[in-house]
């Protein structure tokens, strides 16, 4: 396997969005033709079902531009937590001990459970959400911009999310090759394993983490989860524009994390929020380093850091490398891979119509009759560390990306491919109804502020006030908040520090 094309690639931007599976986002993606390089592509054929409550089934359907809720759909969160989806994957939702293959089974009754309780907690759930939604796919038509950078680069059929759960401990793997345990989000919690970013550092690399910023500032999460990031100097953090002035001036760092837009009506694609706003974001993200003088050393990165509970056929493989032998607090010993998410592989020396997944090994198990081939280890998010520490000759965090595969293979052009591929492709746009309530304070908002709220804040009278002491109307007003304390705590250490 050749590698020696990744030393082309001086910068690598990554940009990790929220809860969407393959099927649900790629699965029609090549429905209508057939990727260049001539490999197989793992989607769906219309076939694909899963059974209701009463025994029914419903069988996967395709979202039209037309339908006025098409980029809120699913309608309402599904599960998406260790328990849902062990239950979407195996129809039994305690399993932490697997001996048998999942069956993907389970999606539409784990959604009509969810449904059943979401109203009680006040969740946002649109008219005419019903189990059946969870089988509603994408396609080609609805998302044009991520289905023509996947089909104008390398599309991954094989990538699965590090954990079967849901947002904090995927994330963790992504910037860390560990989540310490950590089985579910928990805002308390603060992550003491090494990251990428100071890796990084140690071998002169740079980083930057830039969180978007529209009408209201909002502040990094990764900077909040991760205790080695504590103290890093303000130059590594940024809004998106300061993204986007350092791509025009050529000052990327050797390695950028981008964030979305955590509210209901932000651009991070969490279900059910508006799929348009993030297609929107791709291409924004895109056309800047296109147009940047550093392209040609560029590779970006588009994944989603887990399912969400949308639909995916593929069962995911339990042939995981514990990154650090630390069991859940329920038992899980983290050698499962969680549920197979969109990834997007995007340089100039990758070759337009690629679908590009670990090579097949060419041993063979022993045993009775003929023997399937061994399963190779799949992508996982602790695949871009892995790459990164190959460019970059930085050790592996732990034990899962020391055995995770690269990608470095994906790049097989000798000469660069310099042109805007989405030039001519236009983002869709989408609103919902008006009146449509959208404006609450989302959890991964809740974390943010959560986080802030435990560091002190000179202005505060009569001691610390808990955070579940603060009262929001909005995402809005509580990123205000939150960006508002961070700045006086910094200038106030910053006053102290002089």
């Amino acid at each position: 396997m050749t590698t020696t094309r990744l030393e082309n690639i001086e910068h690598f931007v990554v940009i990790m969005l929220e809860n969407r599976s393959f099927d649900h986002i790629f699965g029609f993606l090549y429905e209508n033709d057939s990727p260049s390089n001539n490999k197989p592509f793992d989607g769906l054929t219309g076939k694909e079902f899963n059974l209701d409550q009463d025994g029914g089934k419903v069988f996967v359907s395709k979202l039209e531009t037309t339908d006025p809720y098409c980029y809120f759909t699913p309608k309402a969160d599904p599960g998406e937590g260790f328990i849902a989806t062990s239950a979407q994957l195996y129809q039994h939702n305690m399993l932490v001990h697997a001996d048998s293959a999942p069956t993907n089974g389970g999606f539409v009754t784990d959604y009509q459970y969810t449904l059943g309780w979401e109203p009680s907690d006040n969740y946002i759930i649109y008219p005419g959400a019903d189990a059946q939604g969870i089988m509603a796919m994408h396609t080609p038509e609805t998302l044009p911009i991520l289905s023509t950078l996947a089909k104008e680069y390398a599309v991954c059929d094989r990538w699965f999310c590090s954990a079967p759960t849901e947002t904090q401990p995927n994330r963790a793997f992504m910037h860390m090759a560990t989540s310490q345990g950590l089985i579910k989000n928990n805002w308390h919690h603060e992550f003491t394993s090494k990251s990428i970013f100071t890796a990084l550092q140690e071998q002169n690399a740079s980083w930057s983490i830039y969180a978007y910023e529209d009408t209201q500032k909002q502040l990094q999460m990764t900077r909040f989860d991760i205790a080695d990031l504590k103290n890093a100097p303000k130059t590594h953090f940024g809004a998106f524009s300061d993204f986007k002035t350092a791509a025009k001036s050529g000052t990327l760092a050797n390695y950028v994390f981008l964030e979305p837009n955590w509210g209901t009506e932000g651009n991070s694609m969490h279900p059910n929020y508006n799929a348009a706003n993030a297609e929107q974001y791709i291409k924004e993200i895109y056309e800047t380093l296109v147009k940047s003088p550093l392209w040609e050393k560029t590779m970006l990165i588009v994944t989603f850091d887990e399912h969400g509970g949308c639909y995916d056929h593929v069962a995911p493989p339990a042939n995981a490398v514990s990154p650090d032998d630390i069991a859940a607090s329920n038992g899980f010993d983290f050698t499962r891979f969680g549920v197979r998410v969109p990834t997007i592989l995007i340089s100039p020396y990758i070759k337009a119509g690629t679908v590009h997944r670990v090579p097949e090994p060419d041993e063979y198990q022993p045993g009775k009759g003929e023997s399937p081939k061994l399963e190779p280890t799949p992508f996982d998010h602790t695949s871009i560390l892995k790459t990164v520490e190959m460019r970059f000759g930085v050790q592996p965090l732990t034990k899962r990306d020391a055995a995770a595969p690269h990608f470095a293979d994906v790049l097989t052009l000798d000469k660069p491919r310099m042109e805007n591929v989405l030039a001519n492709v236009k983002a869709p746009t989408a609103k919902l109804p008006t009146g449509t309530v959208t404006s609450k304070p989302t959890e991964l908002q809740k974390g943010i502020a959560n986080r802030v709220s435990q560091y002190p804040d000179p202005q505060e009278k009569g001691g610390h006030k808990p955070f579940e002491r603060y009262h929001w109307h909005s995402g809005d007003d509580m990123m205000e908040w939150a960006n508002d304390r961070w700045q006086r705590y910094t200038d106030y250490t910053s006053k102290l520090n002089k």
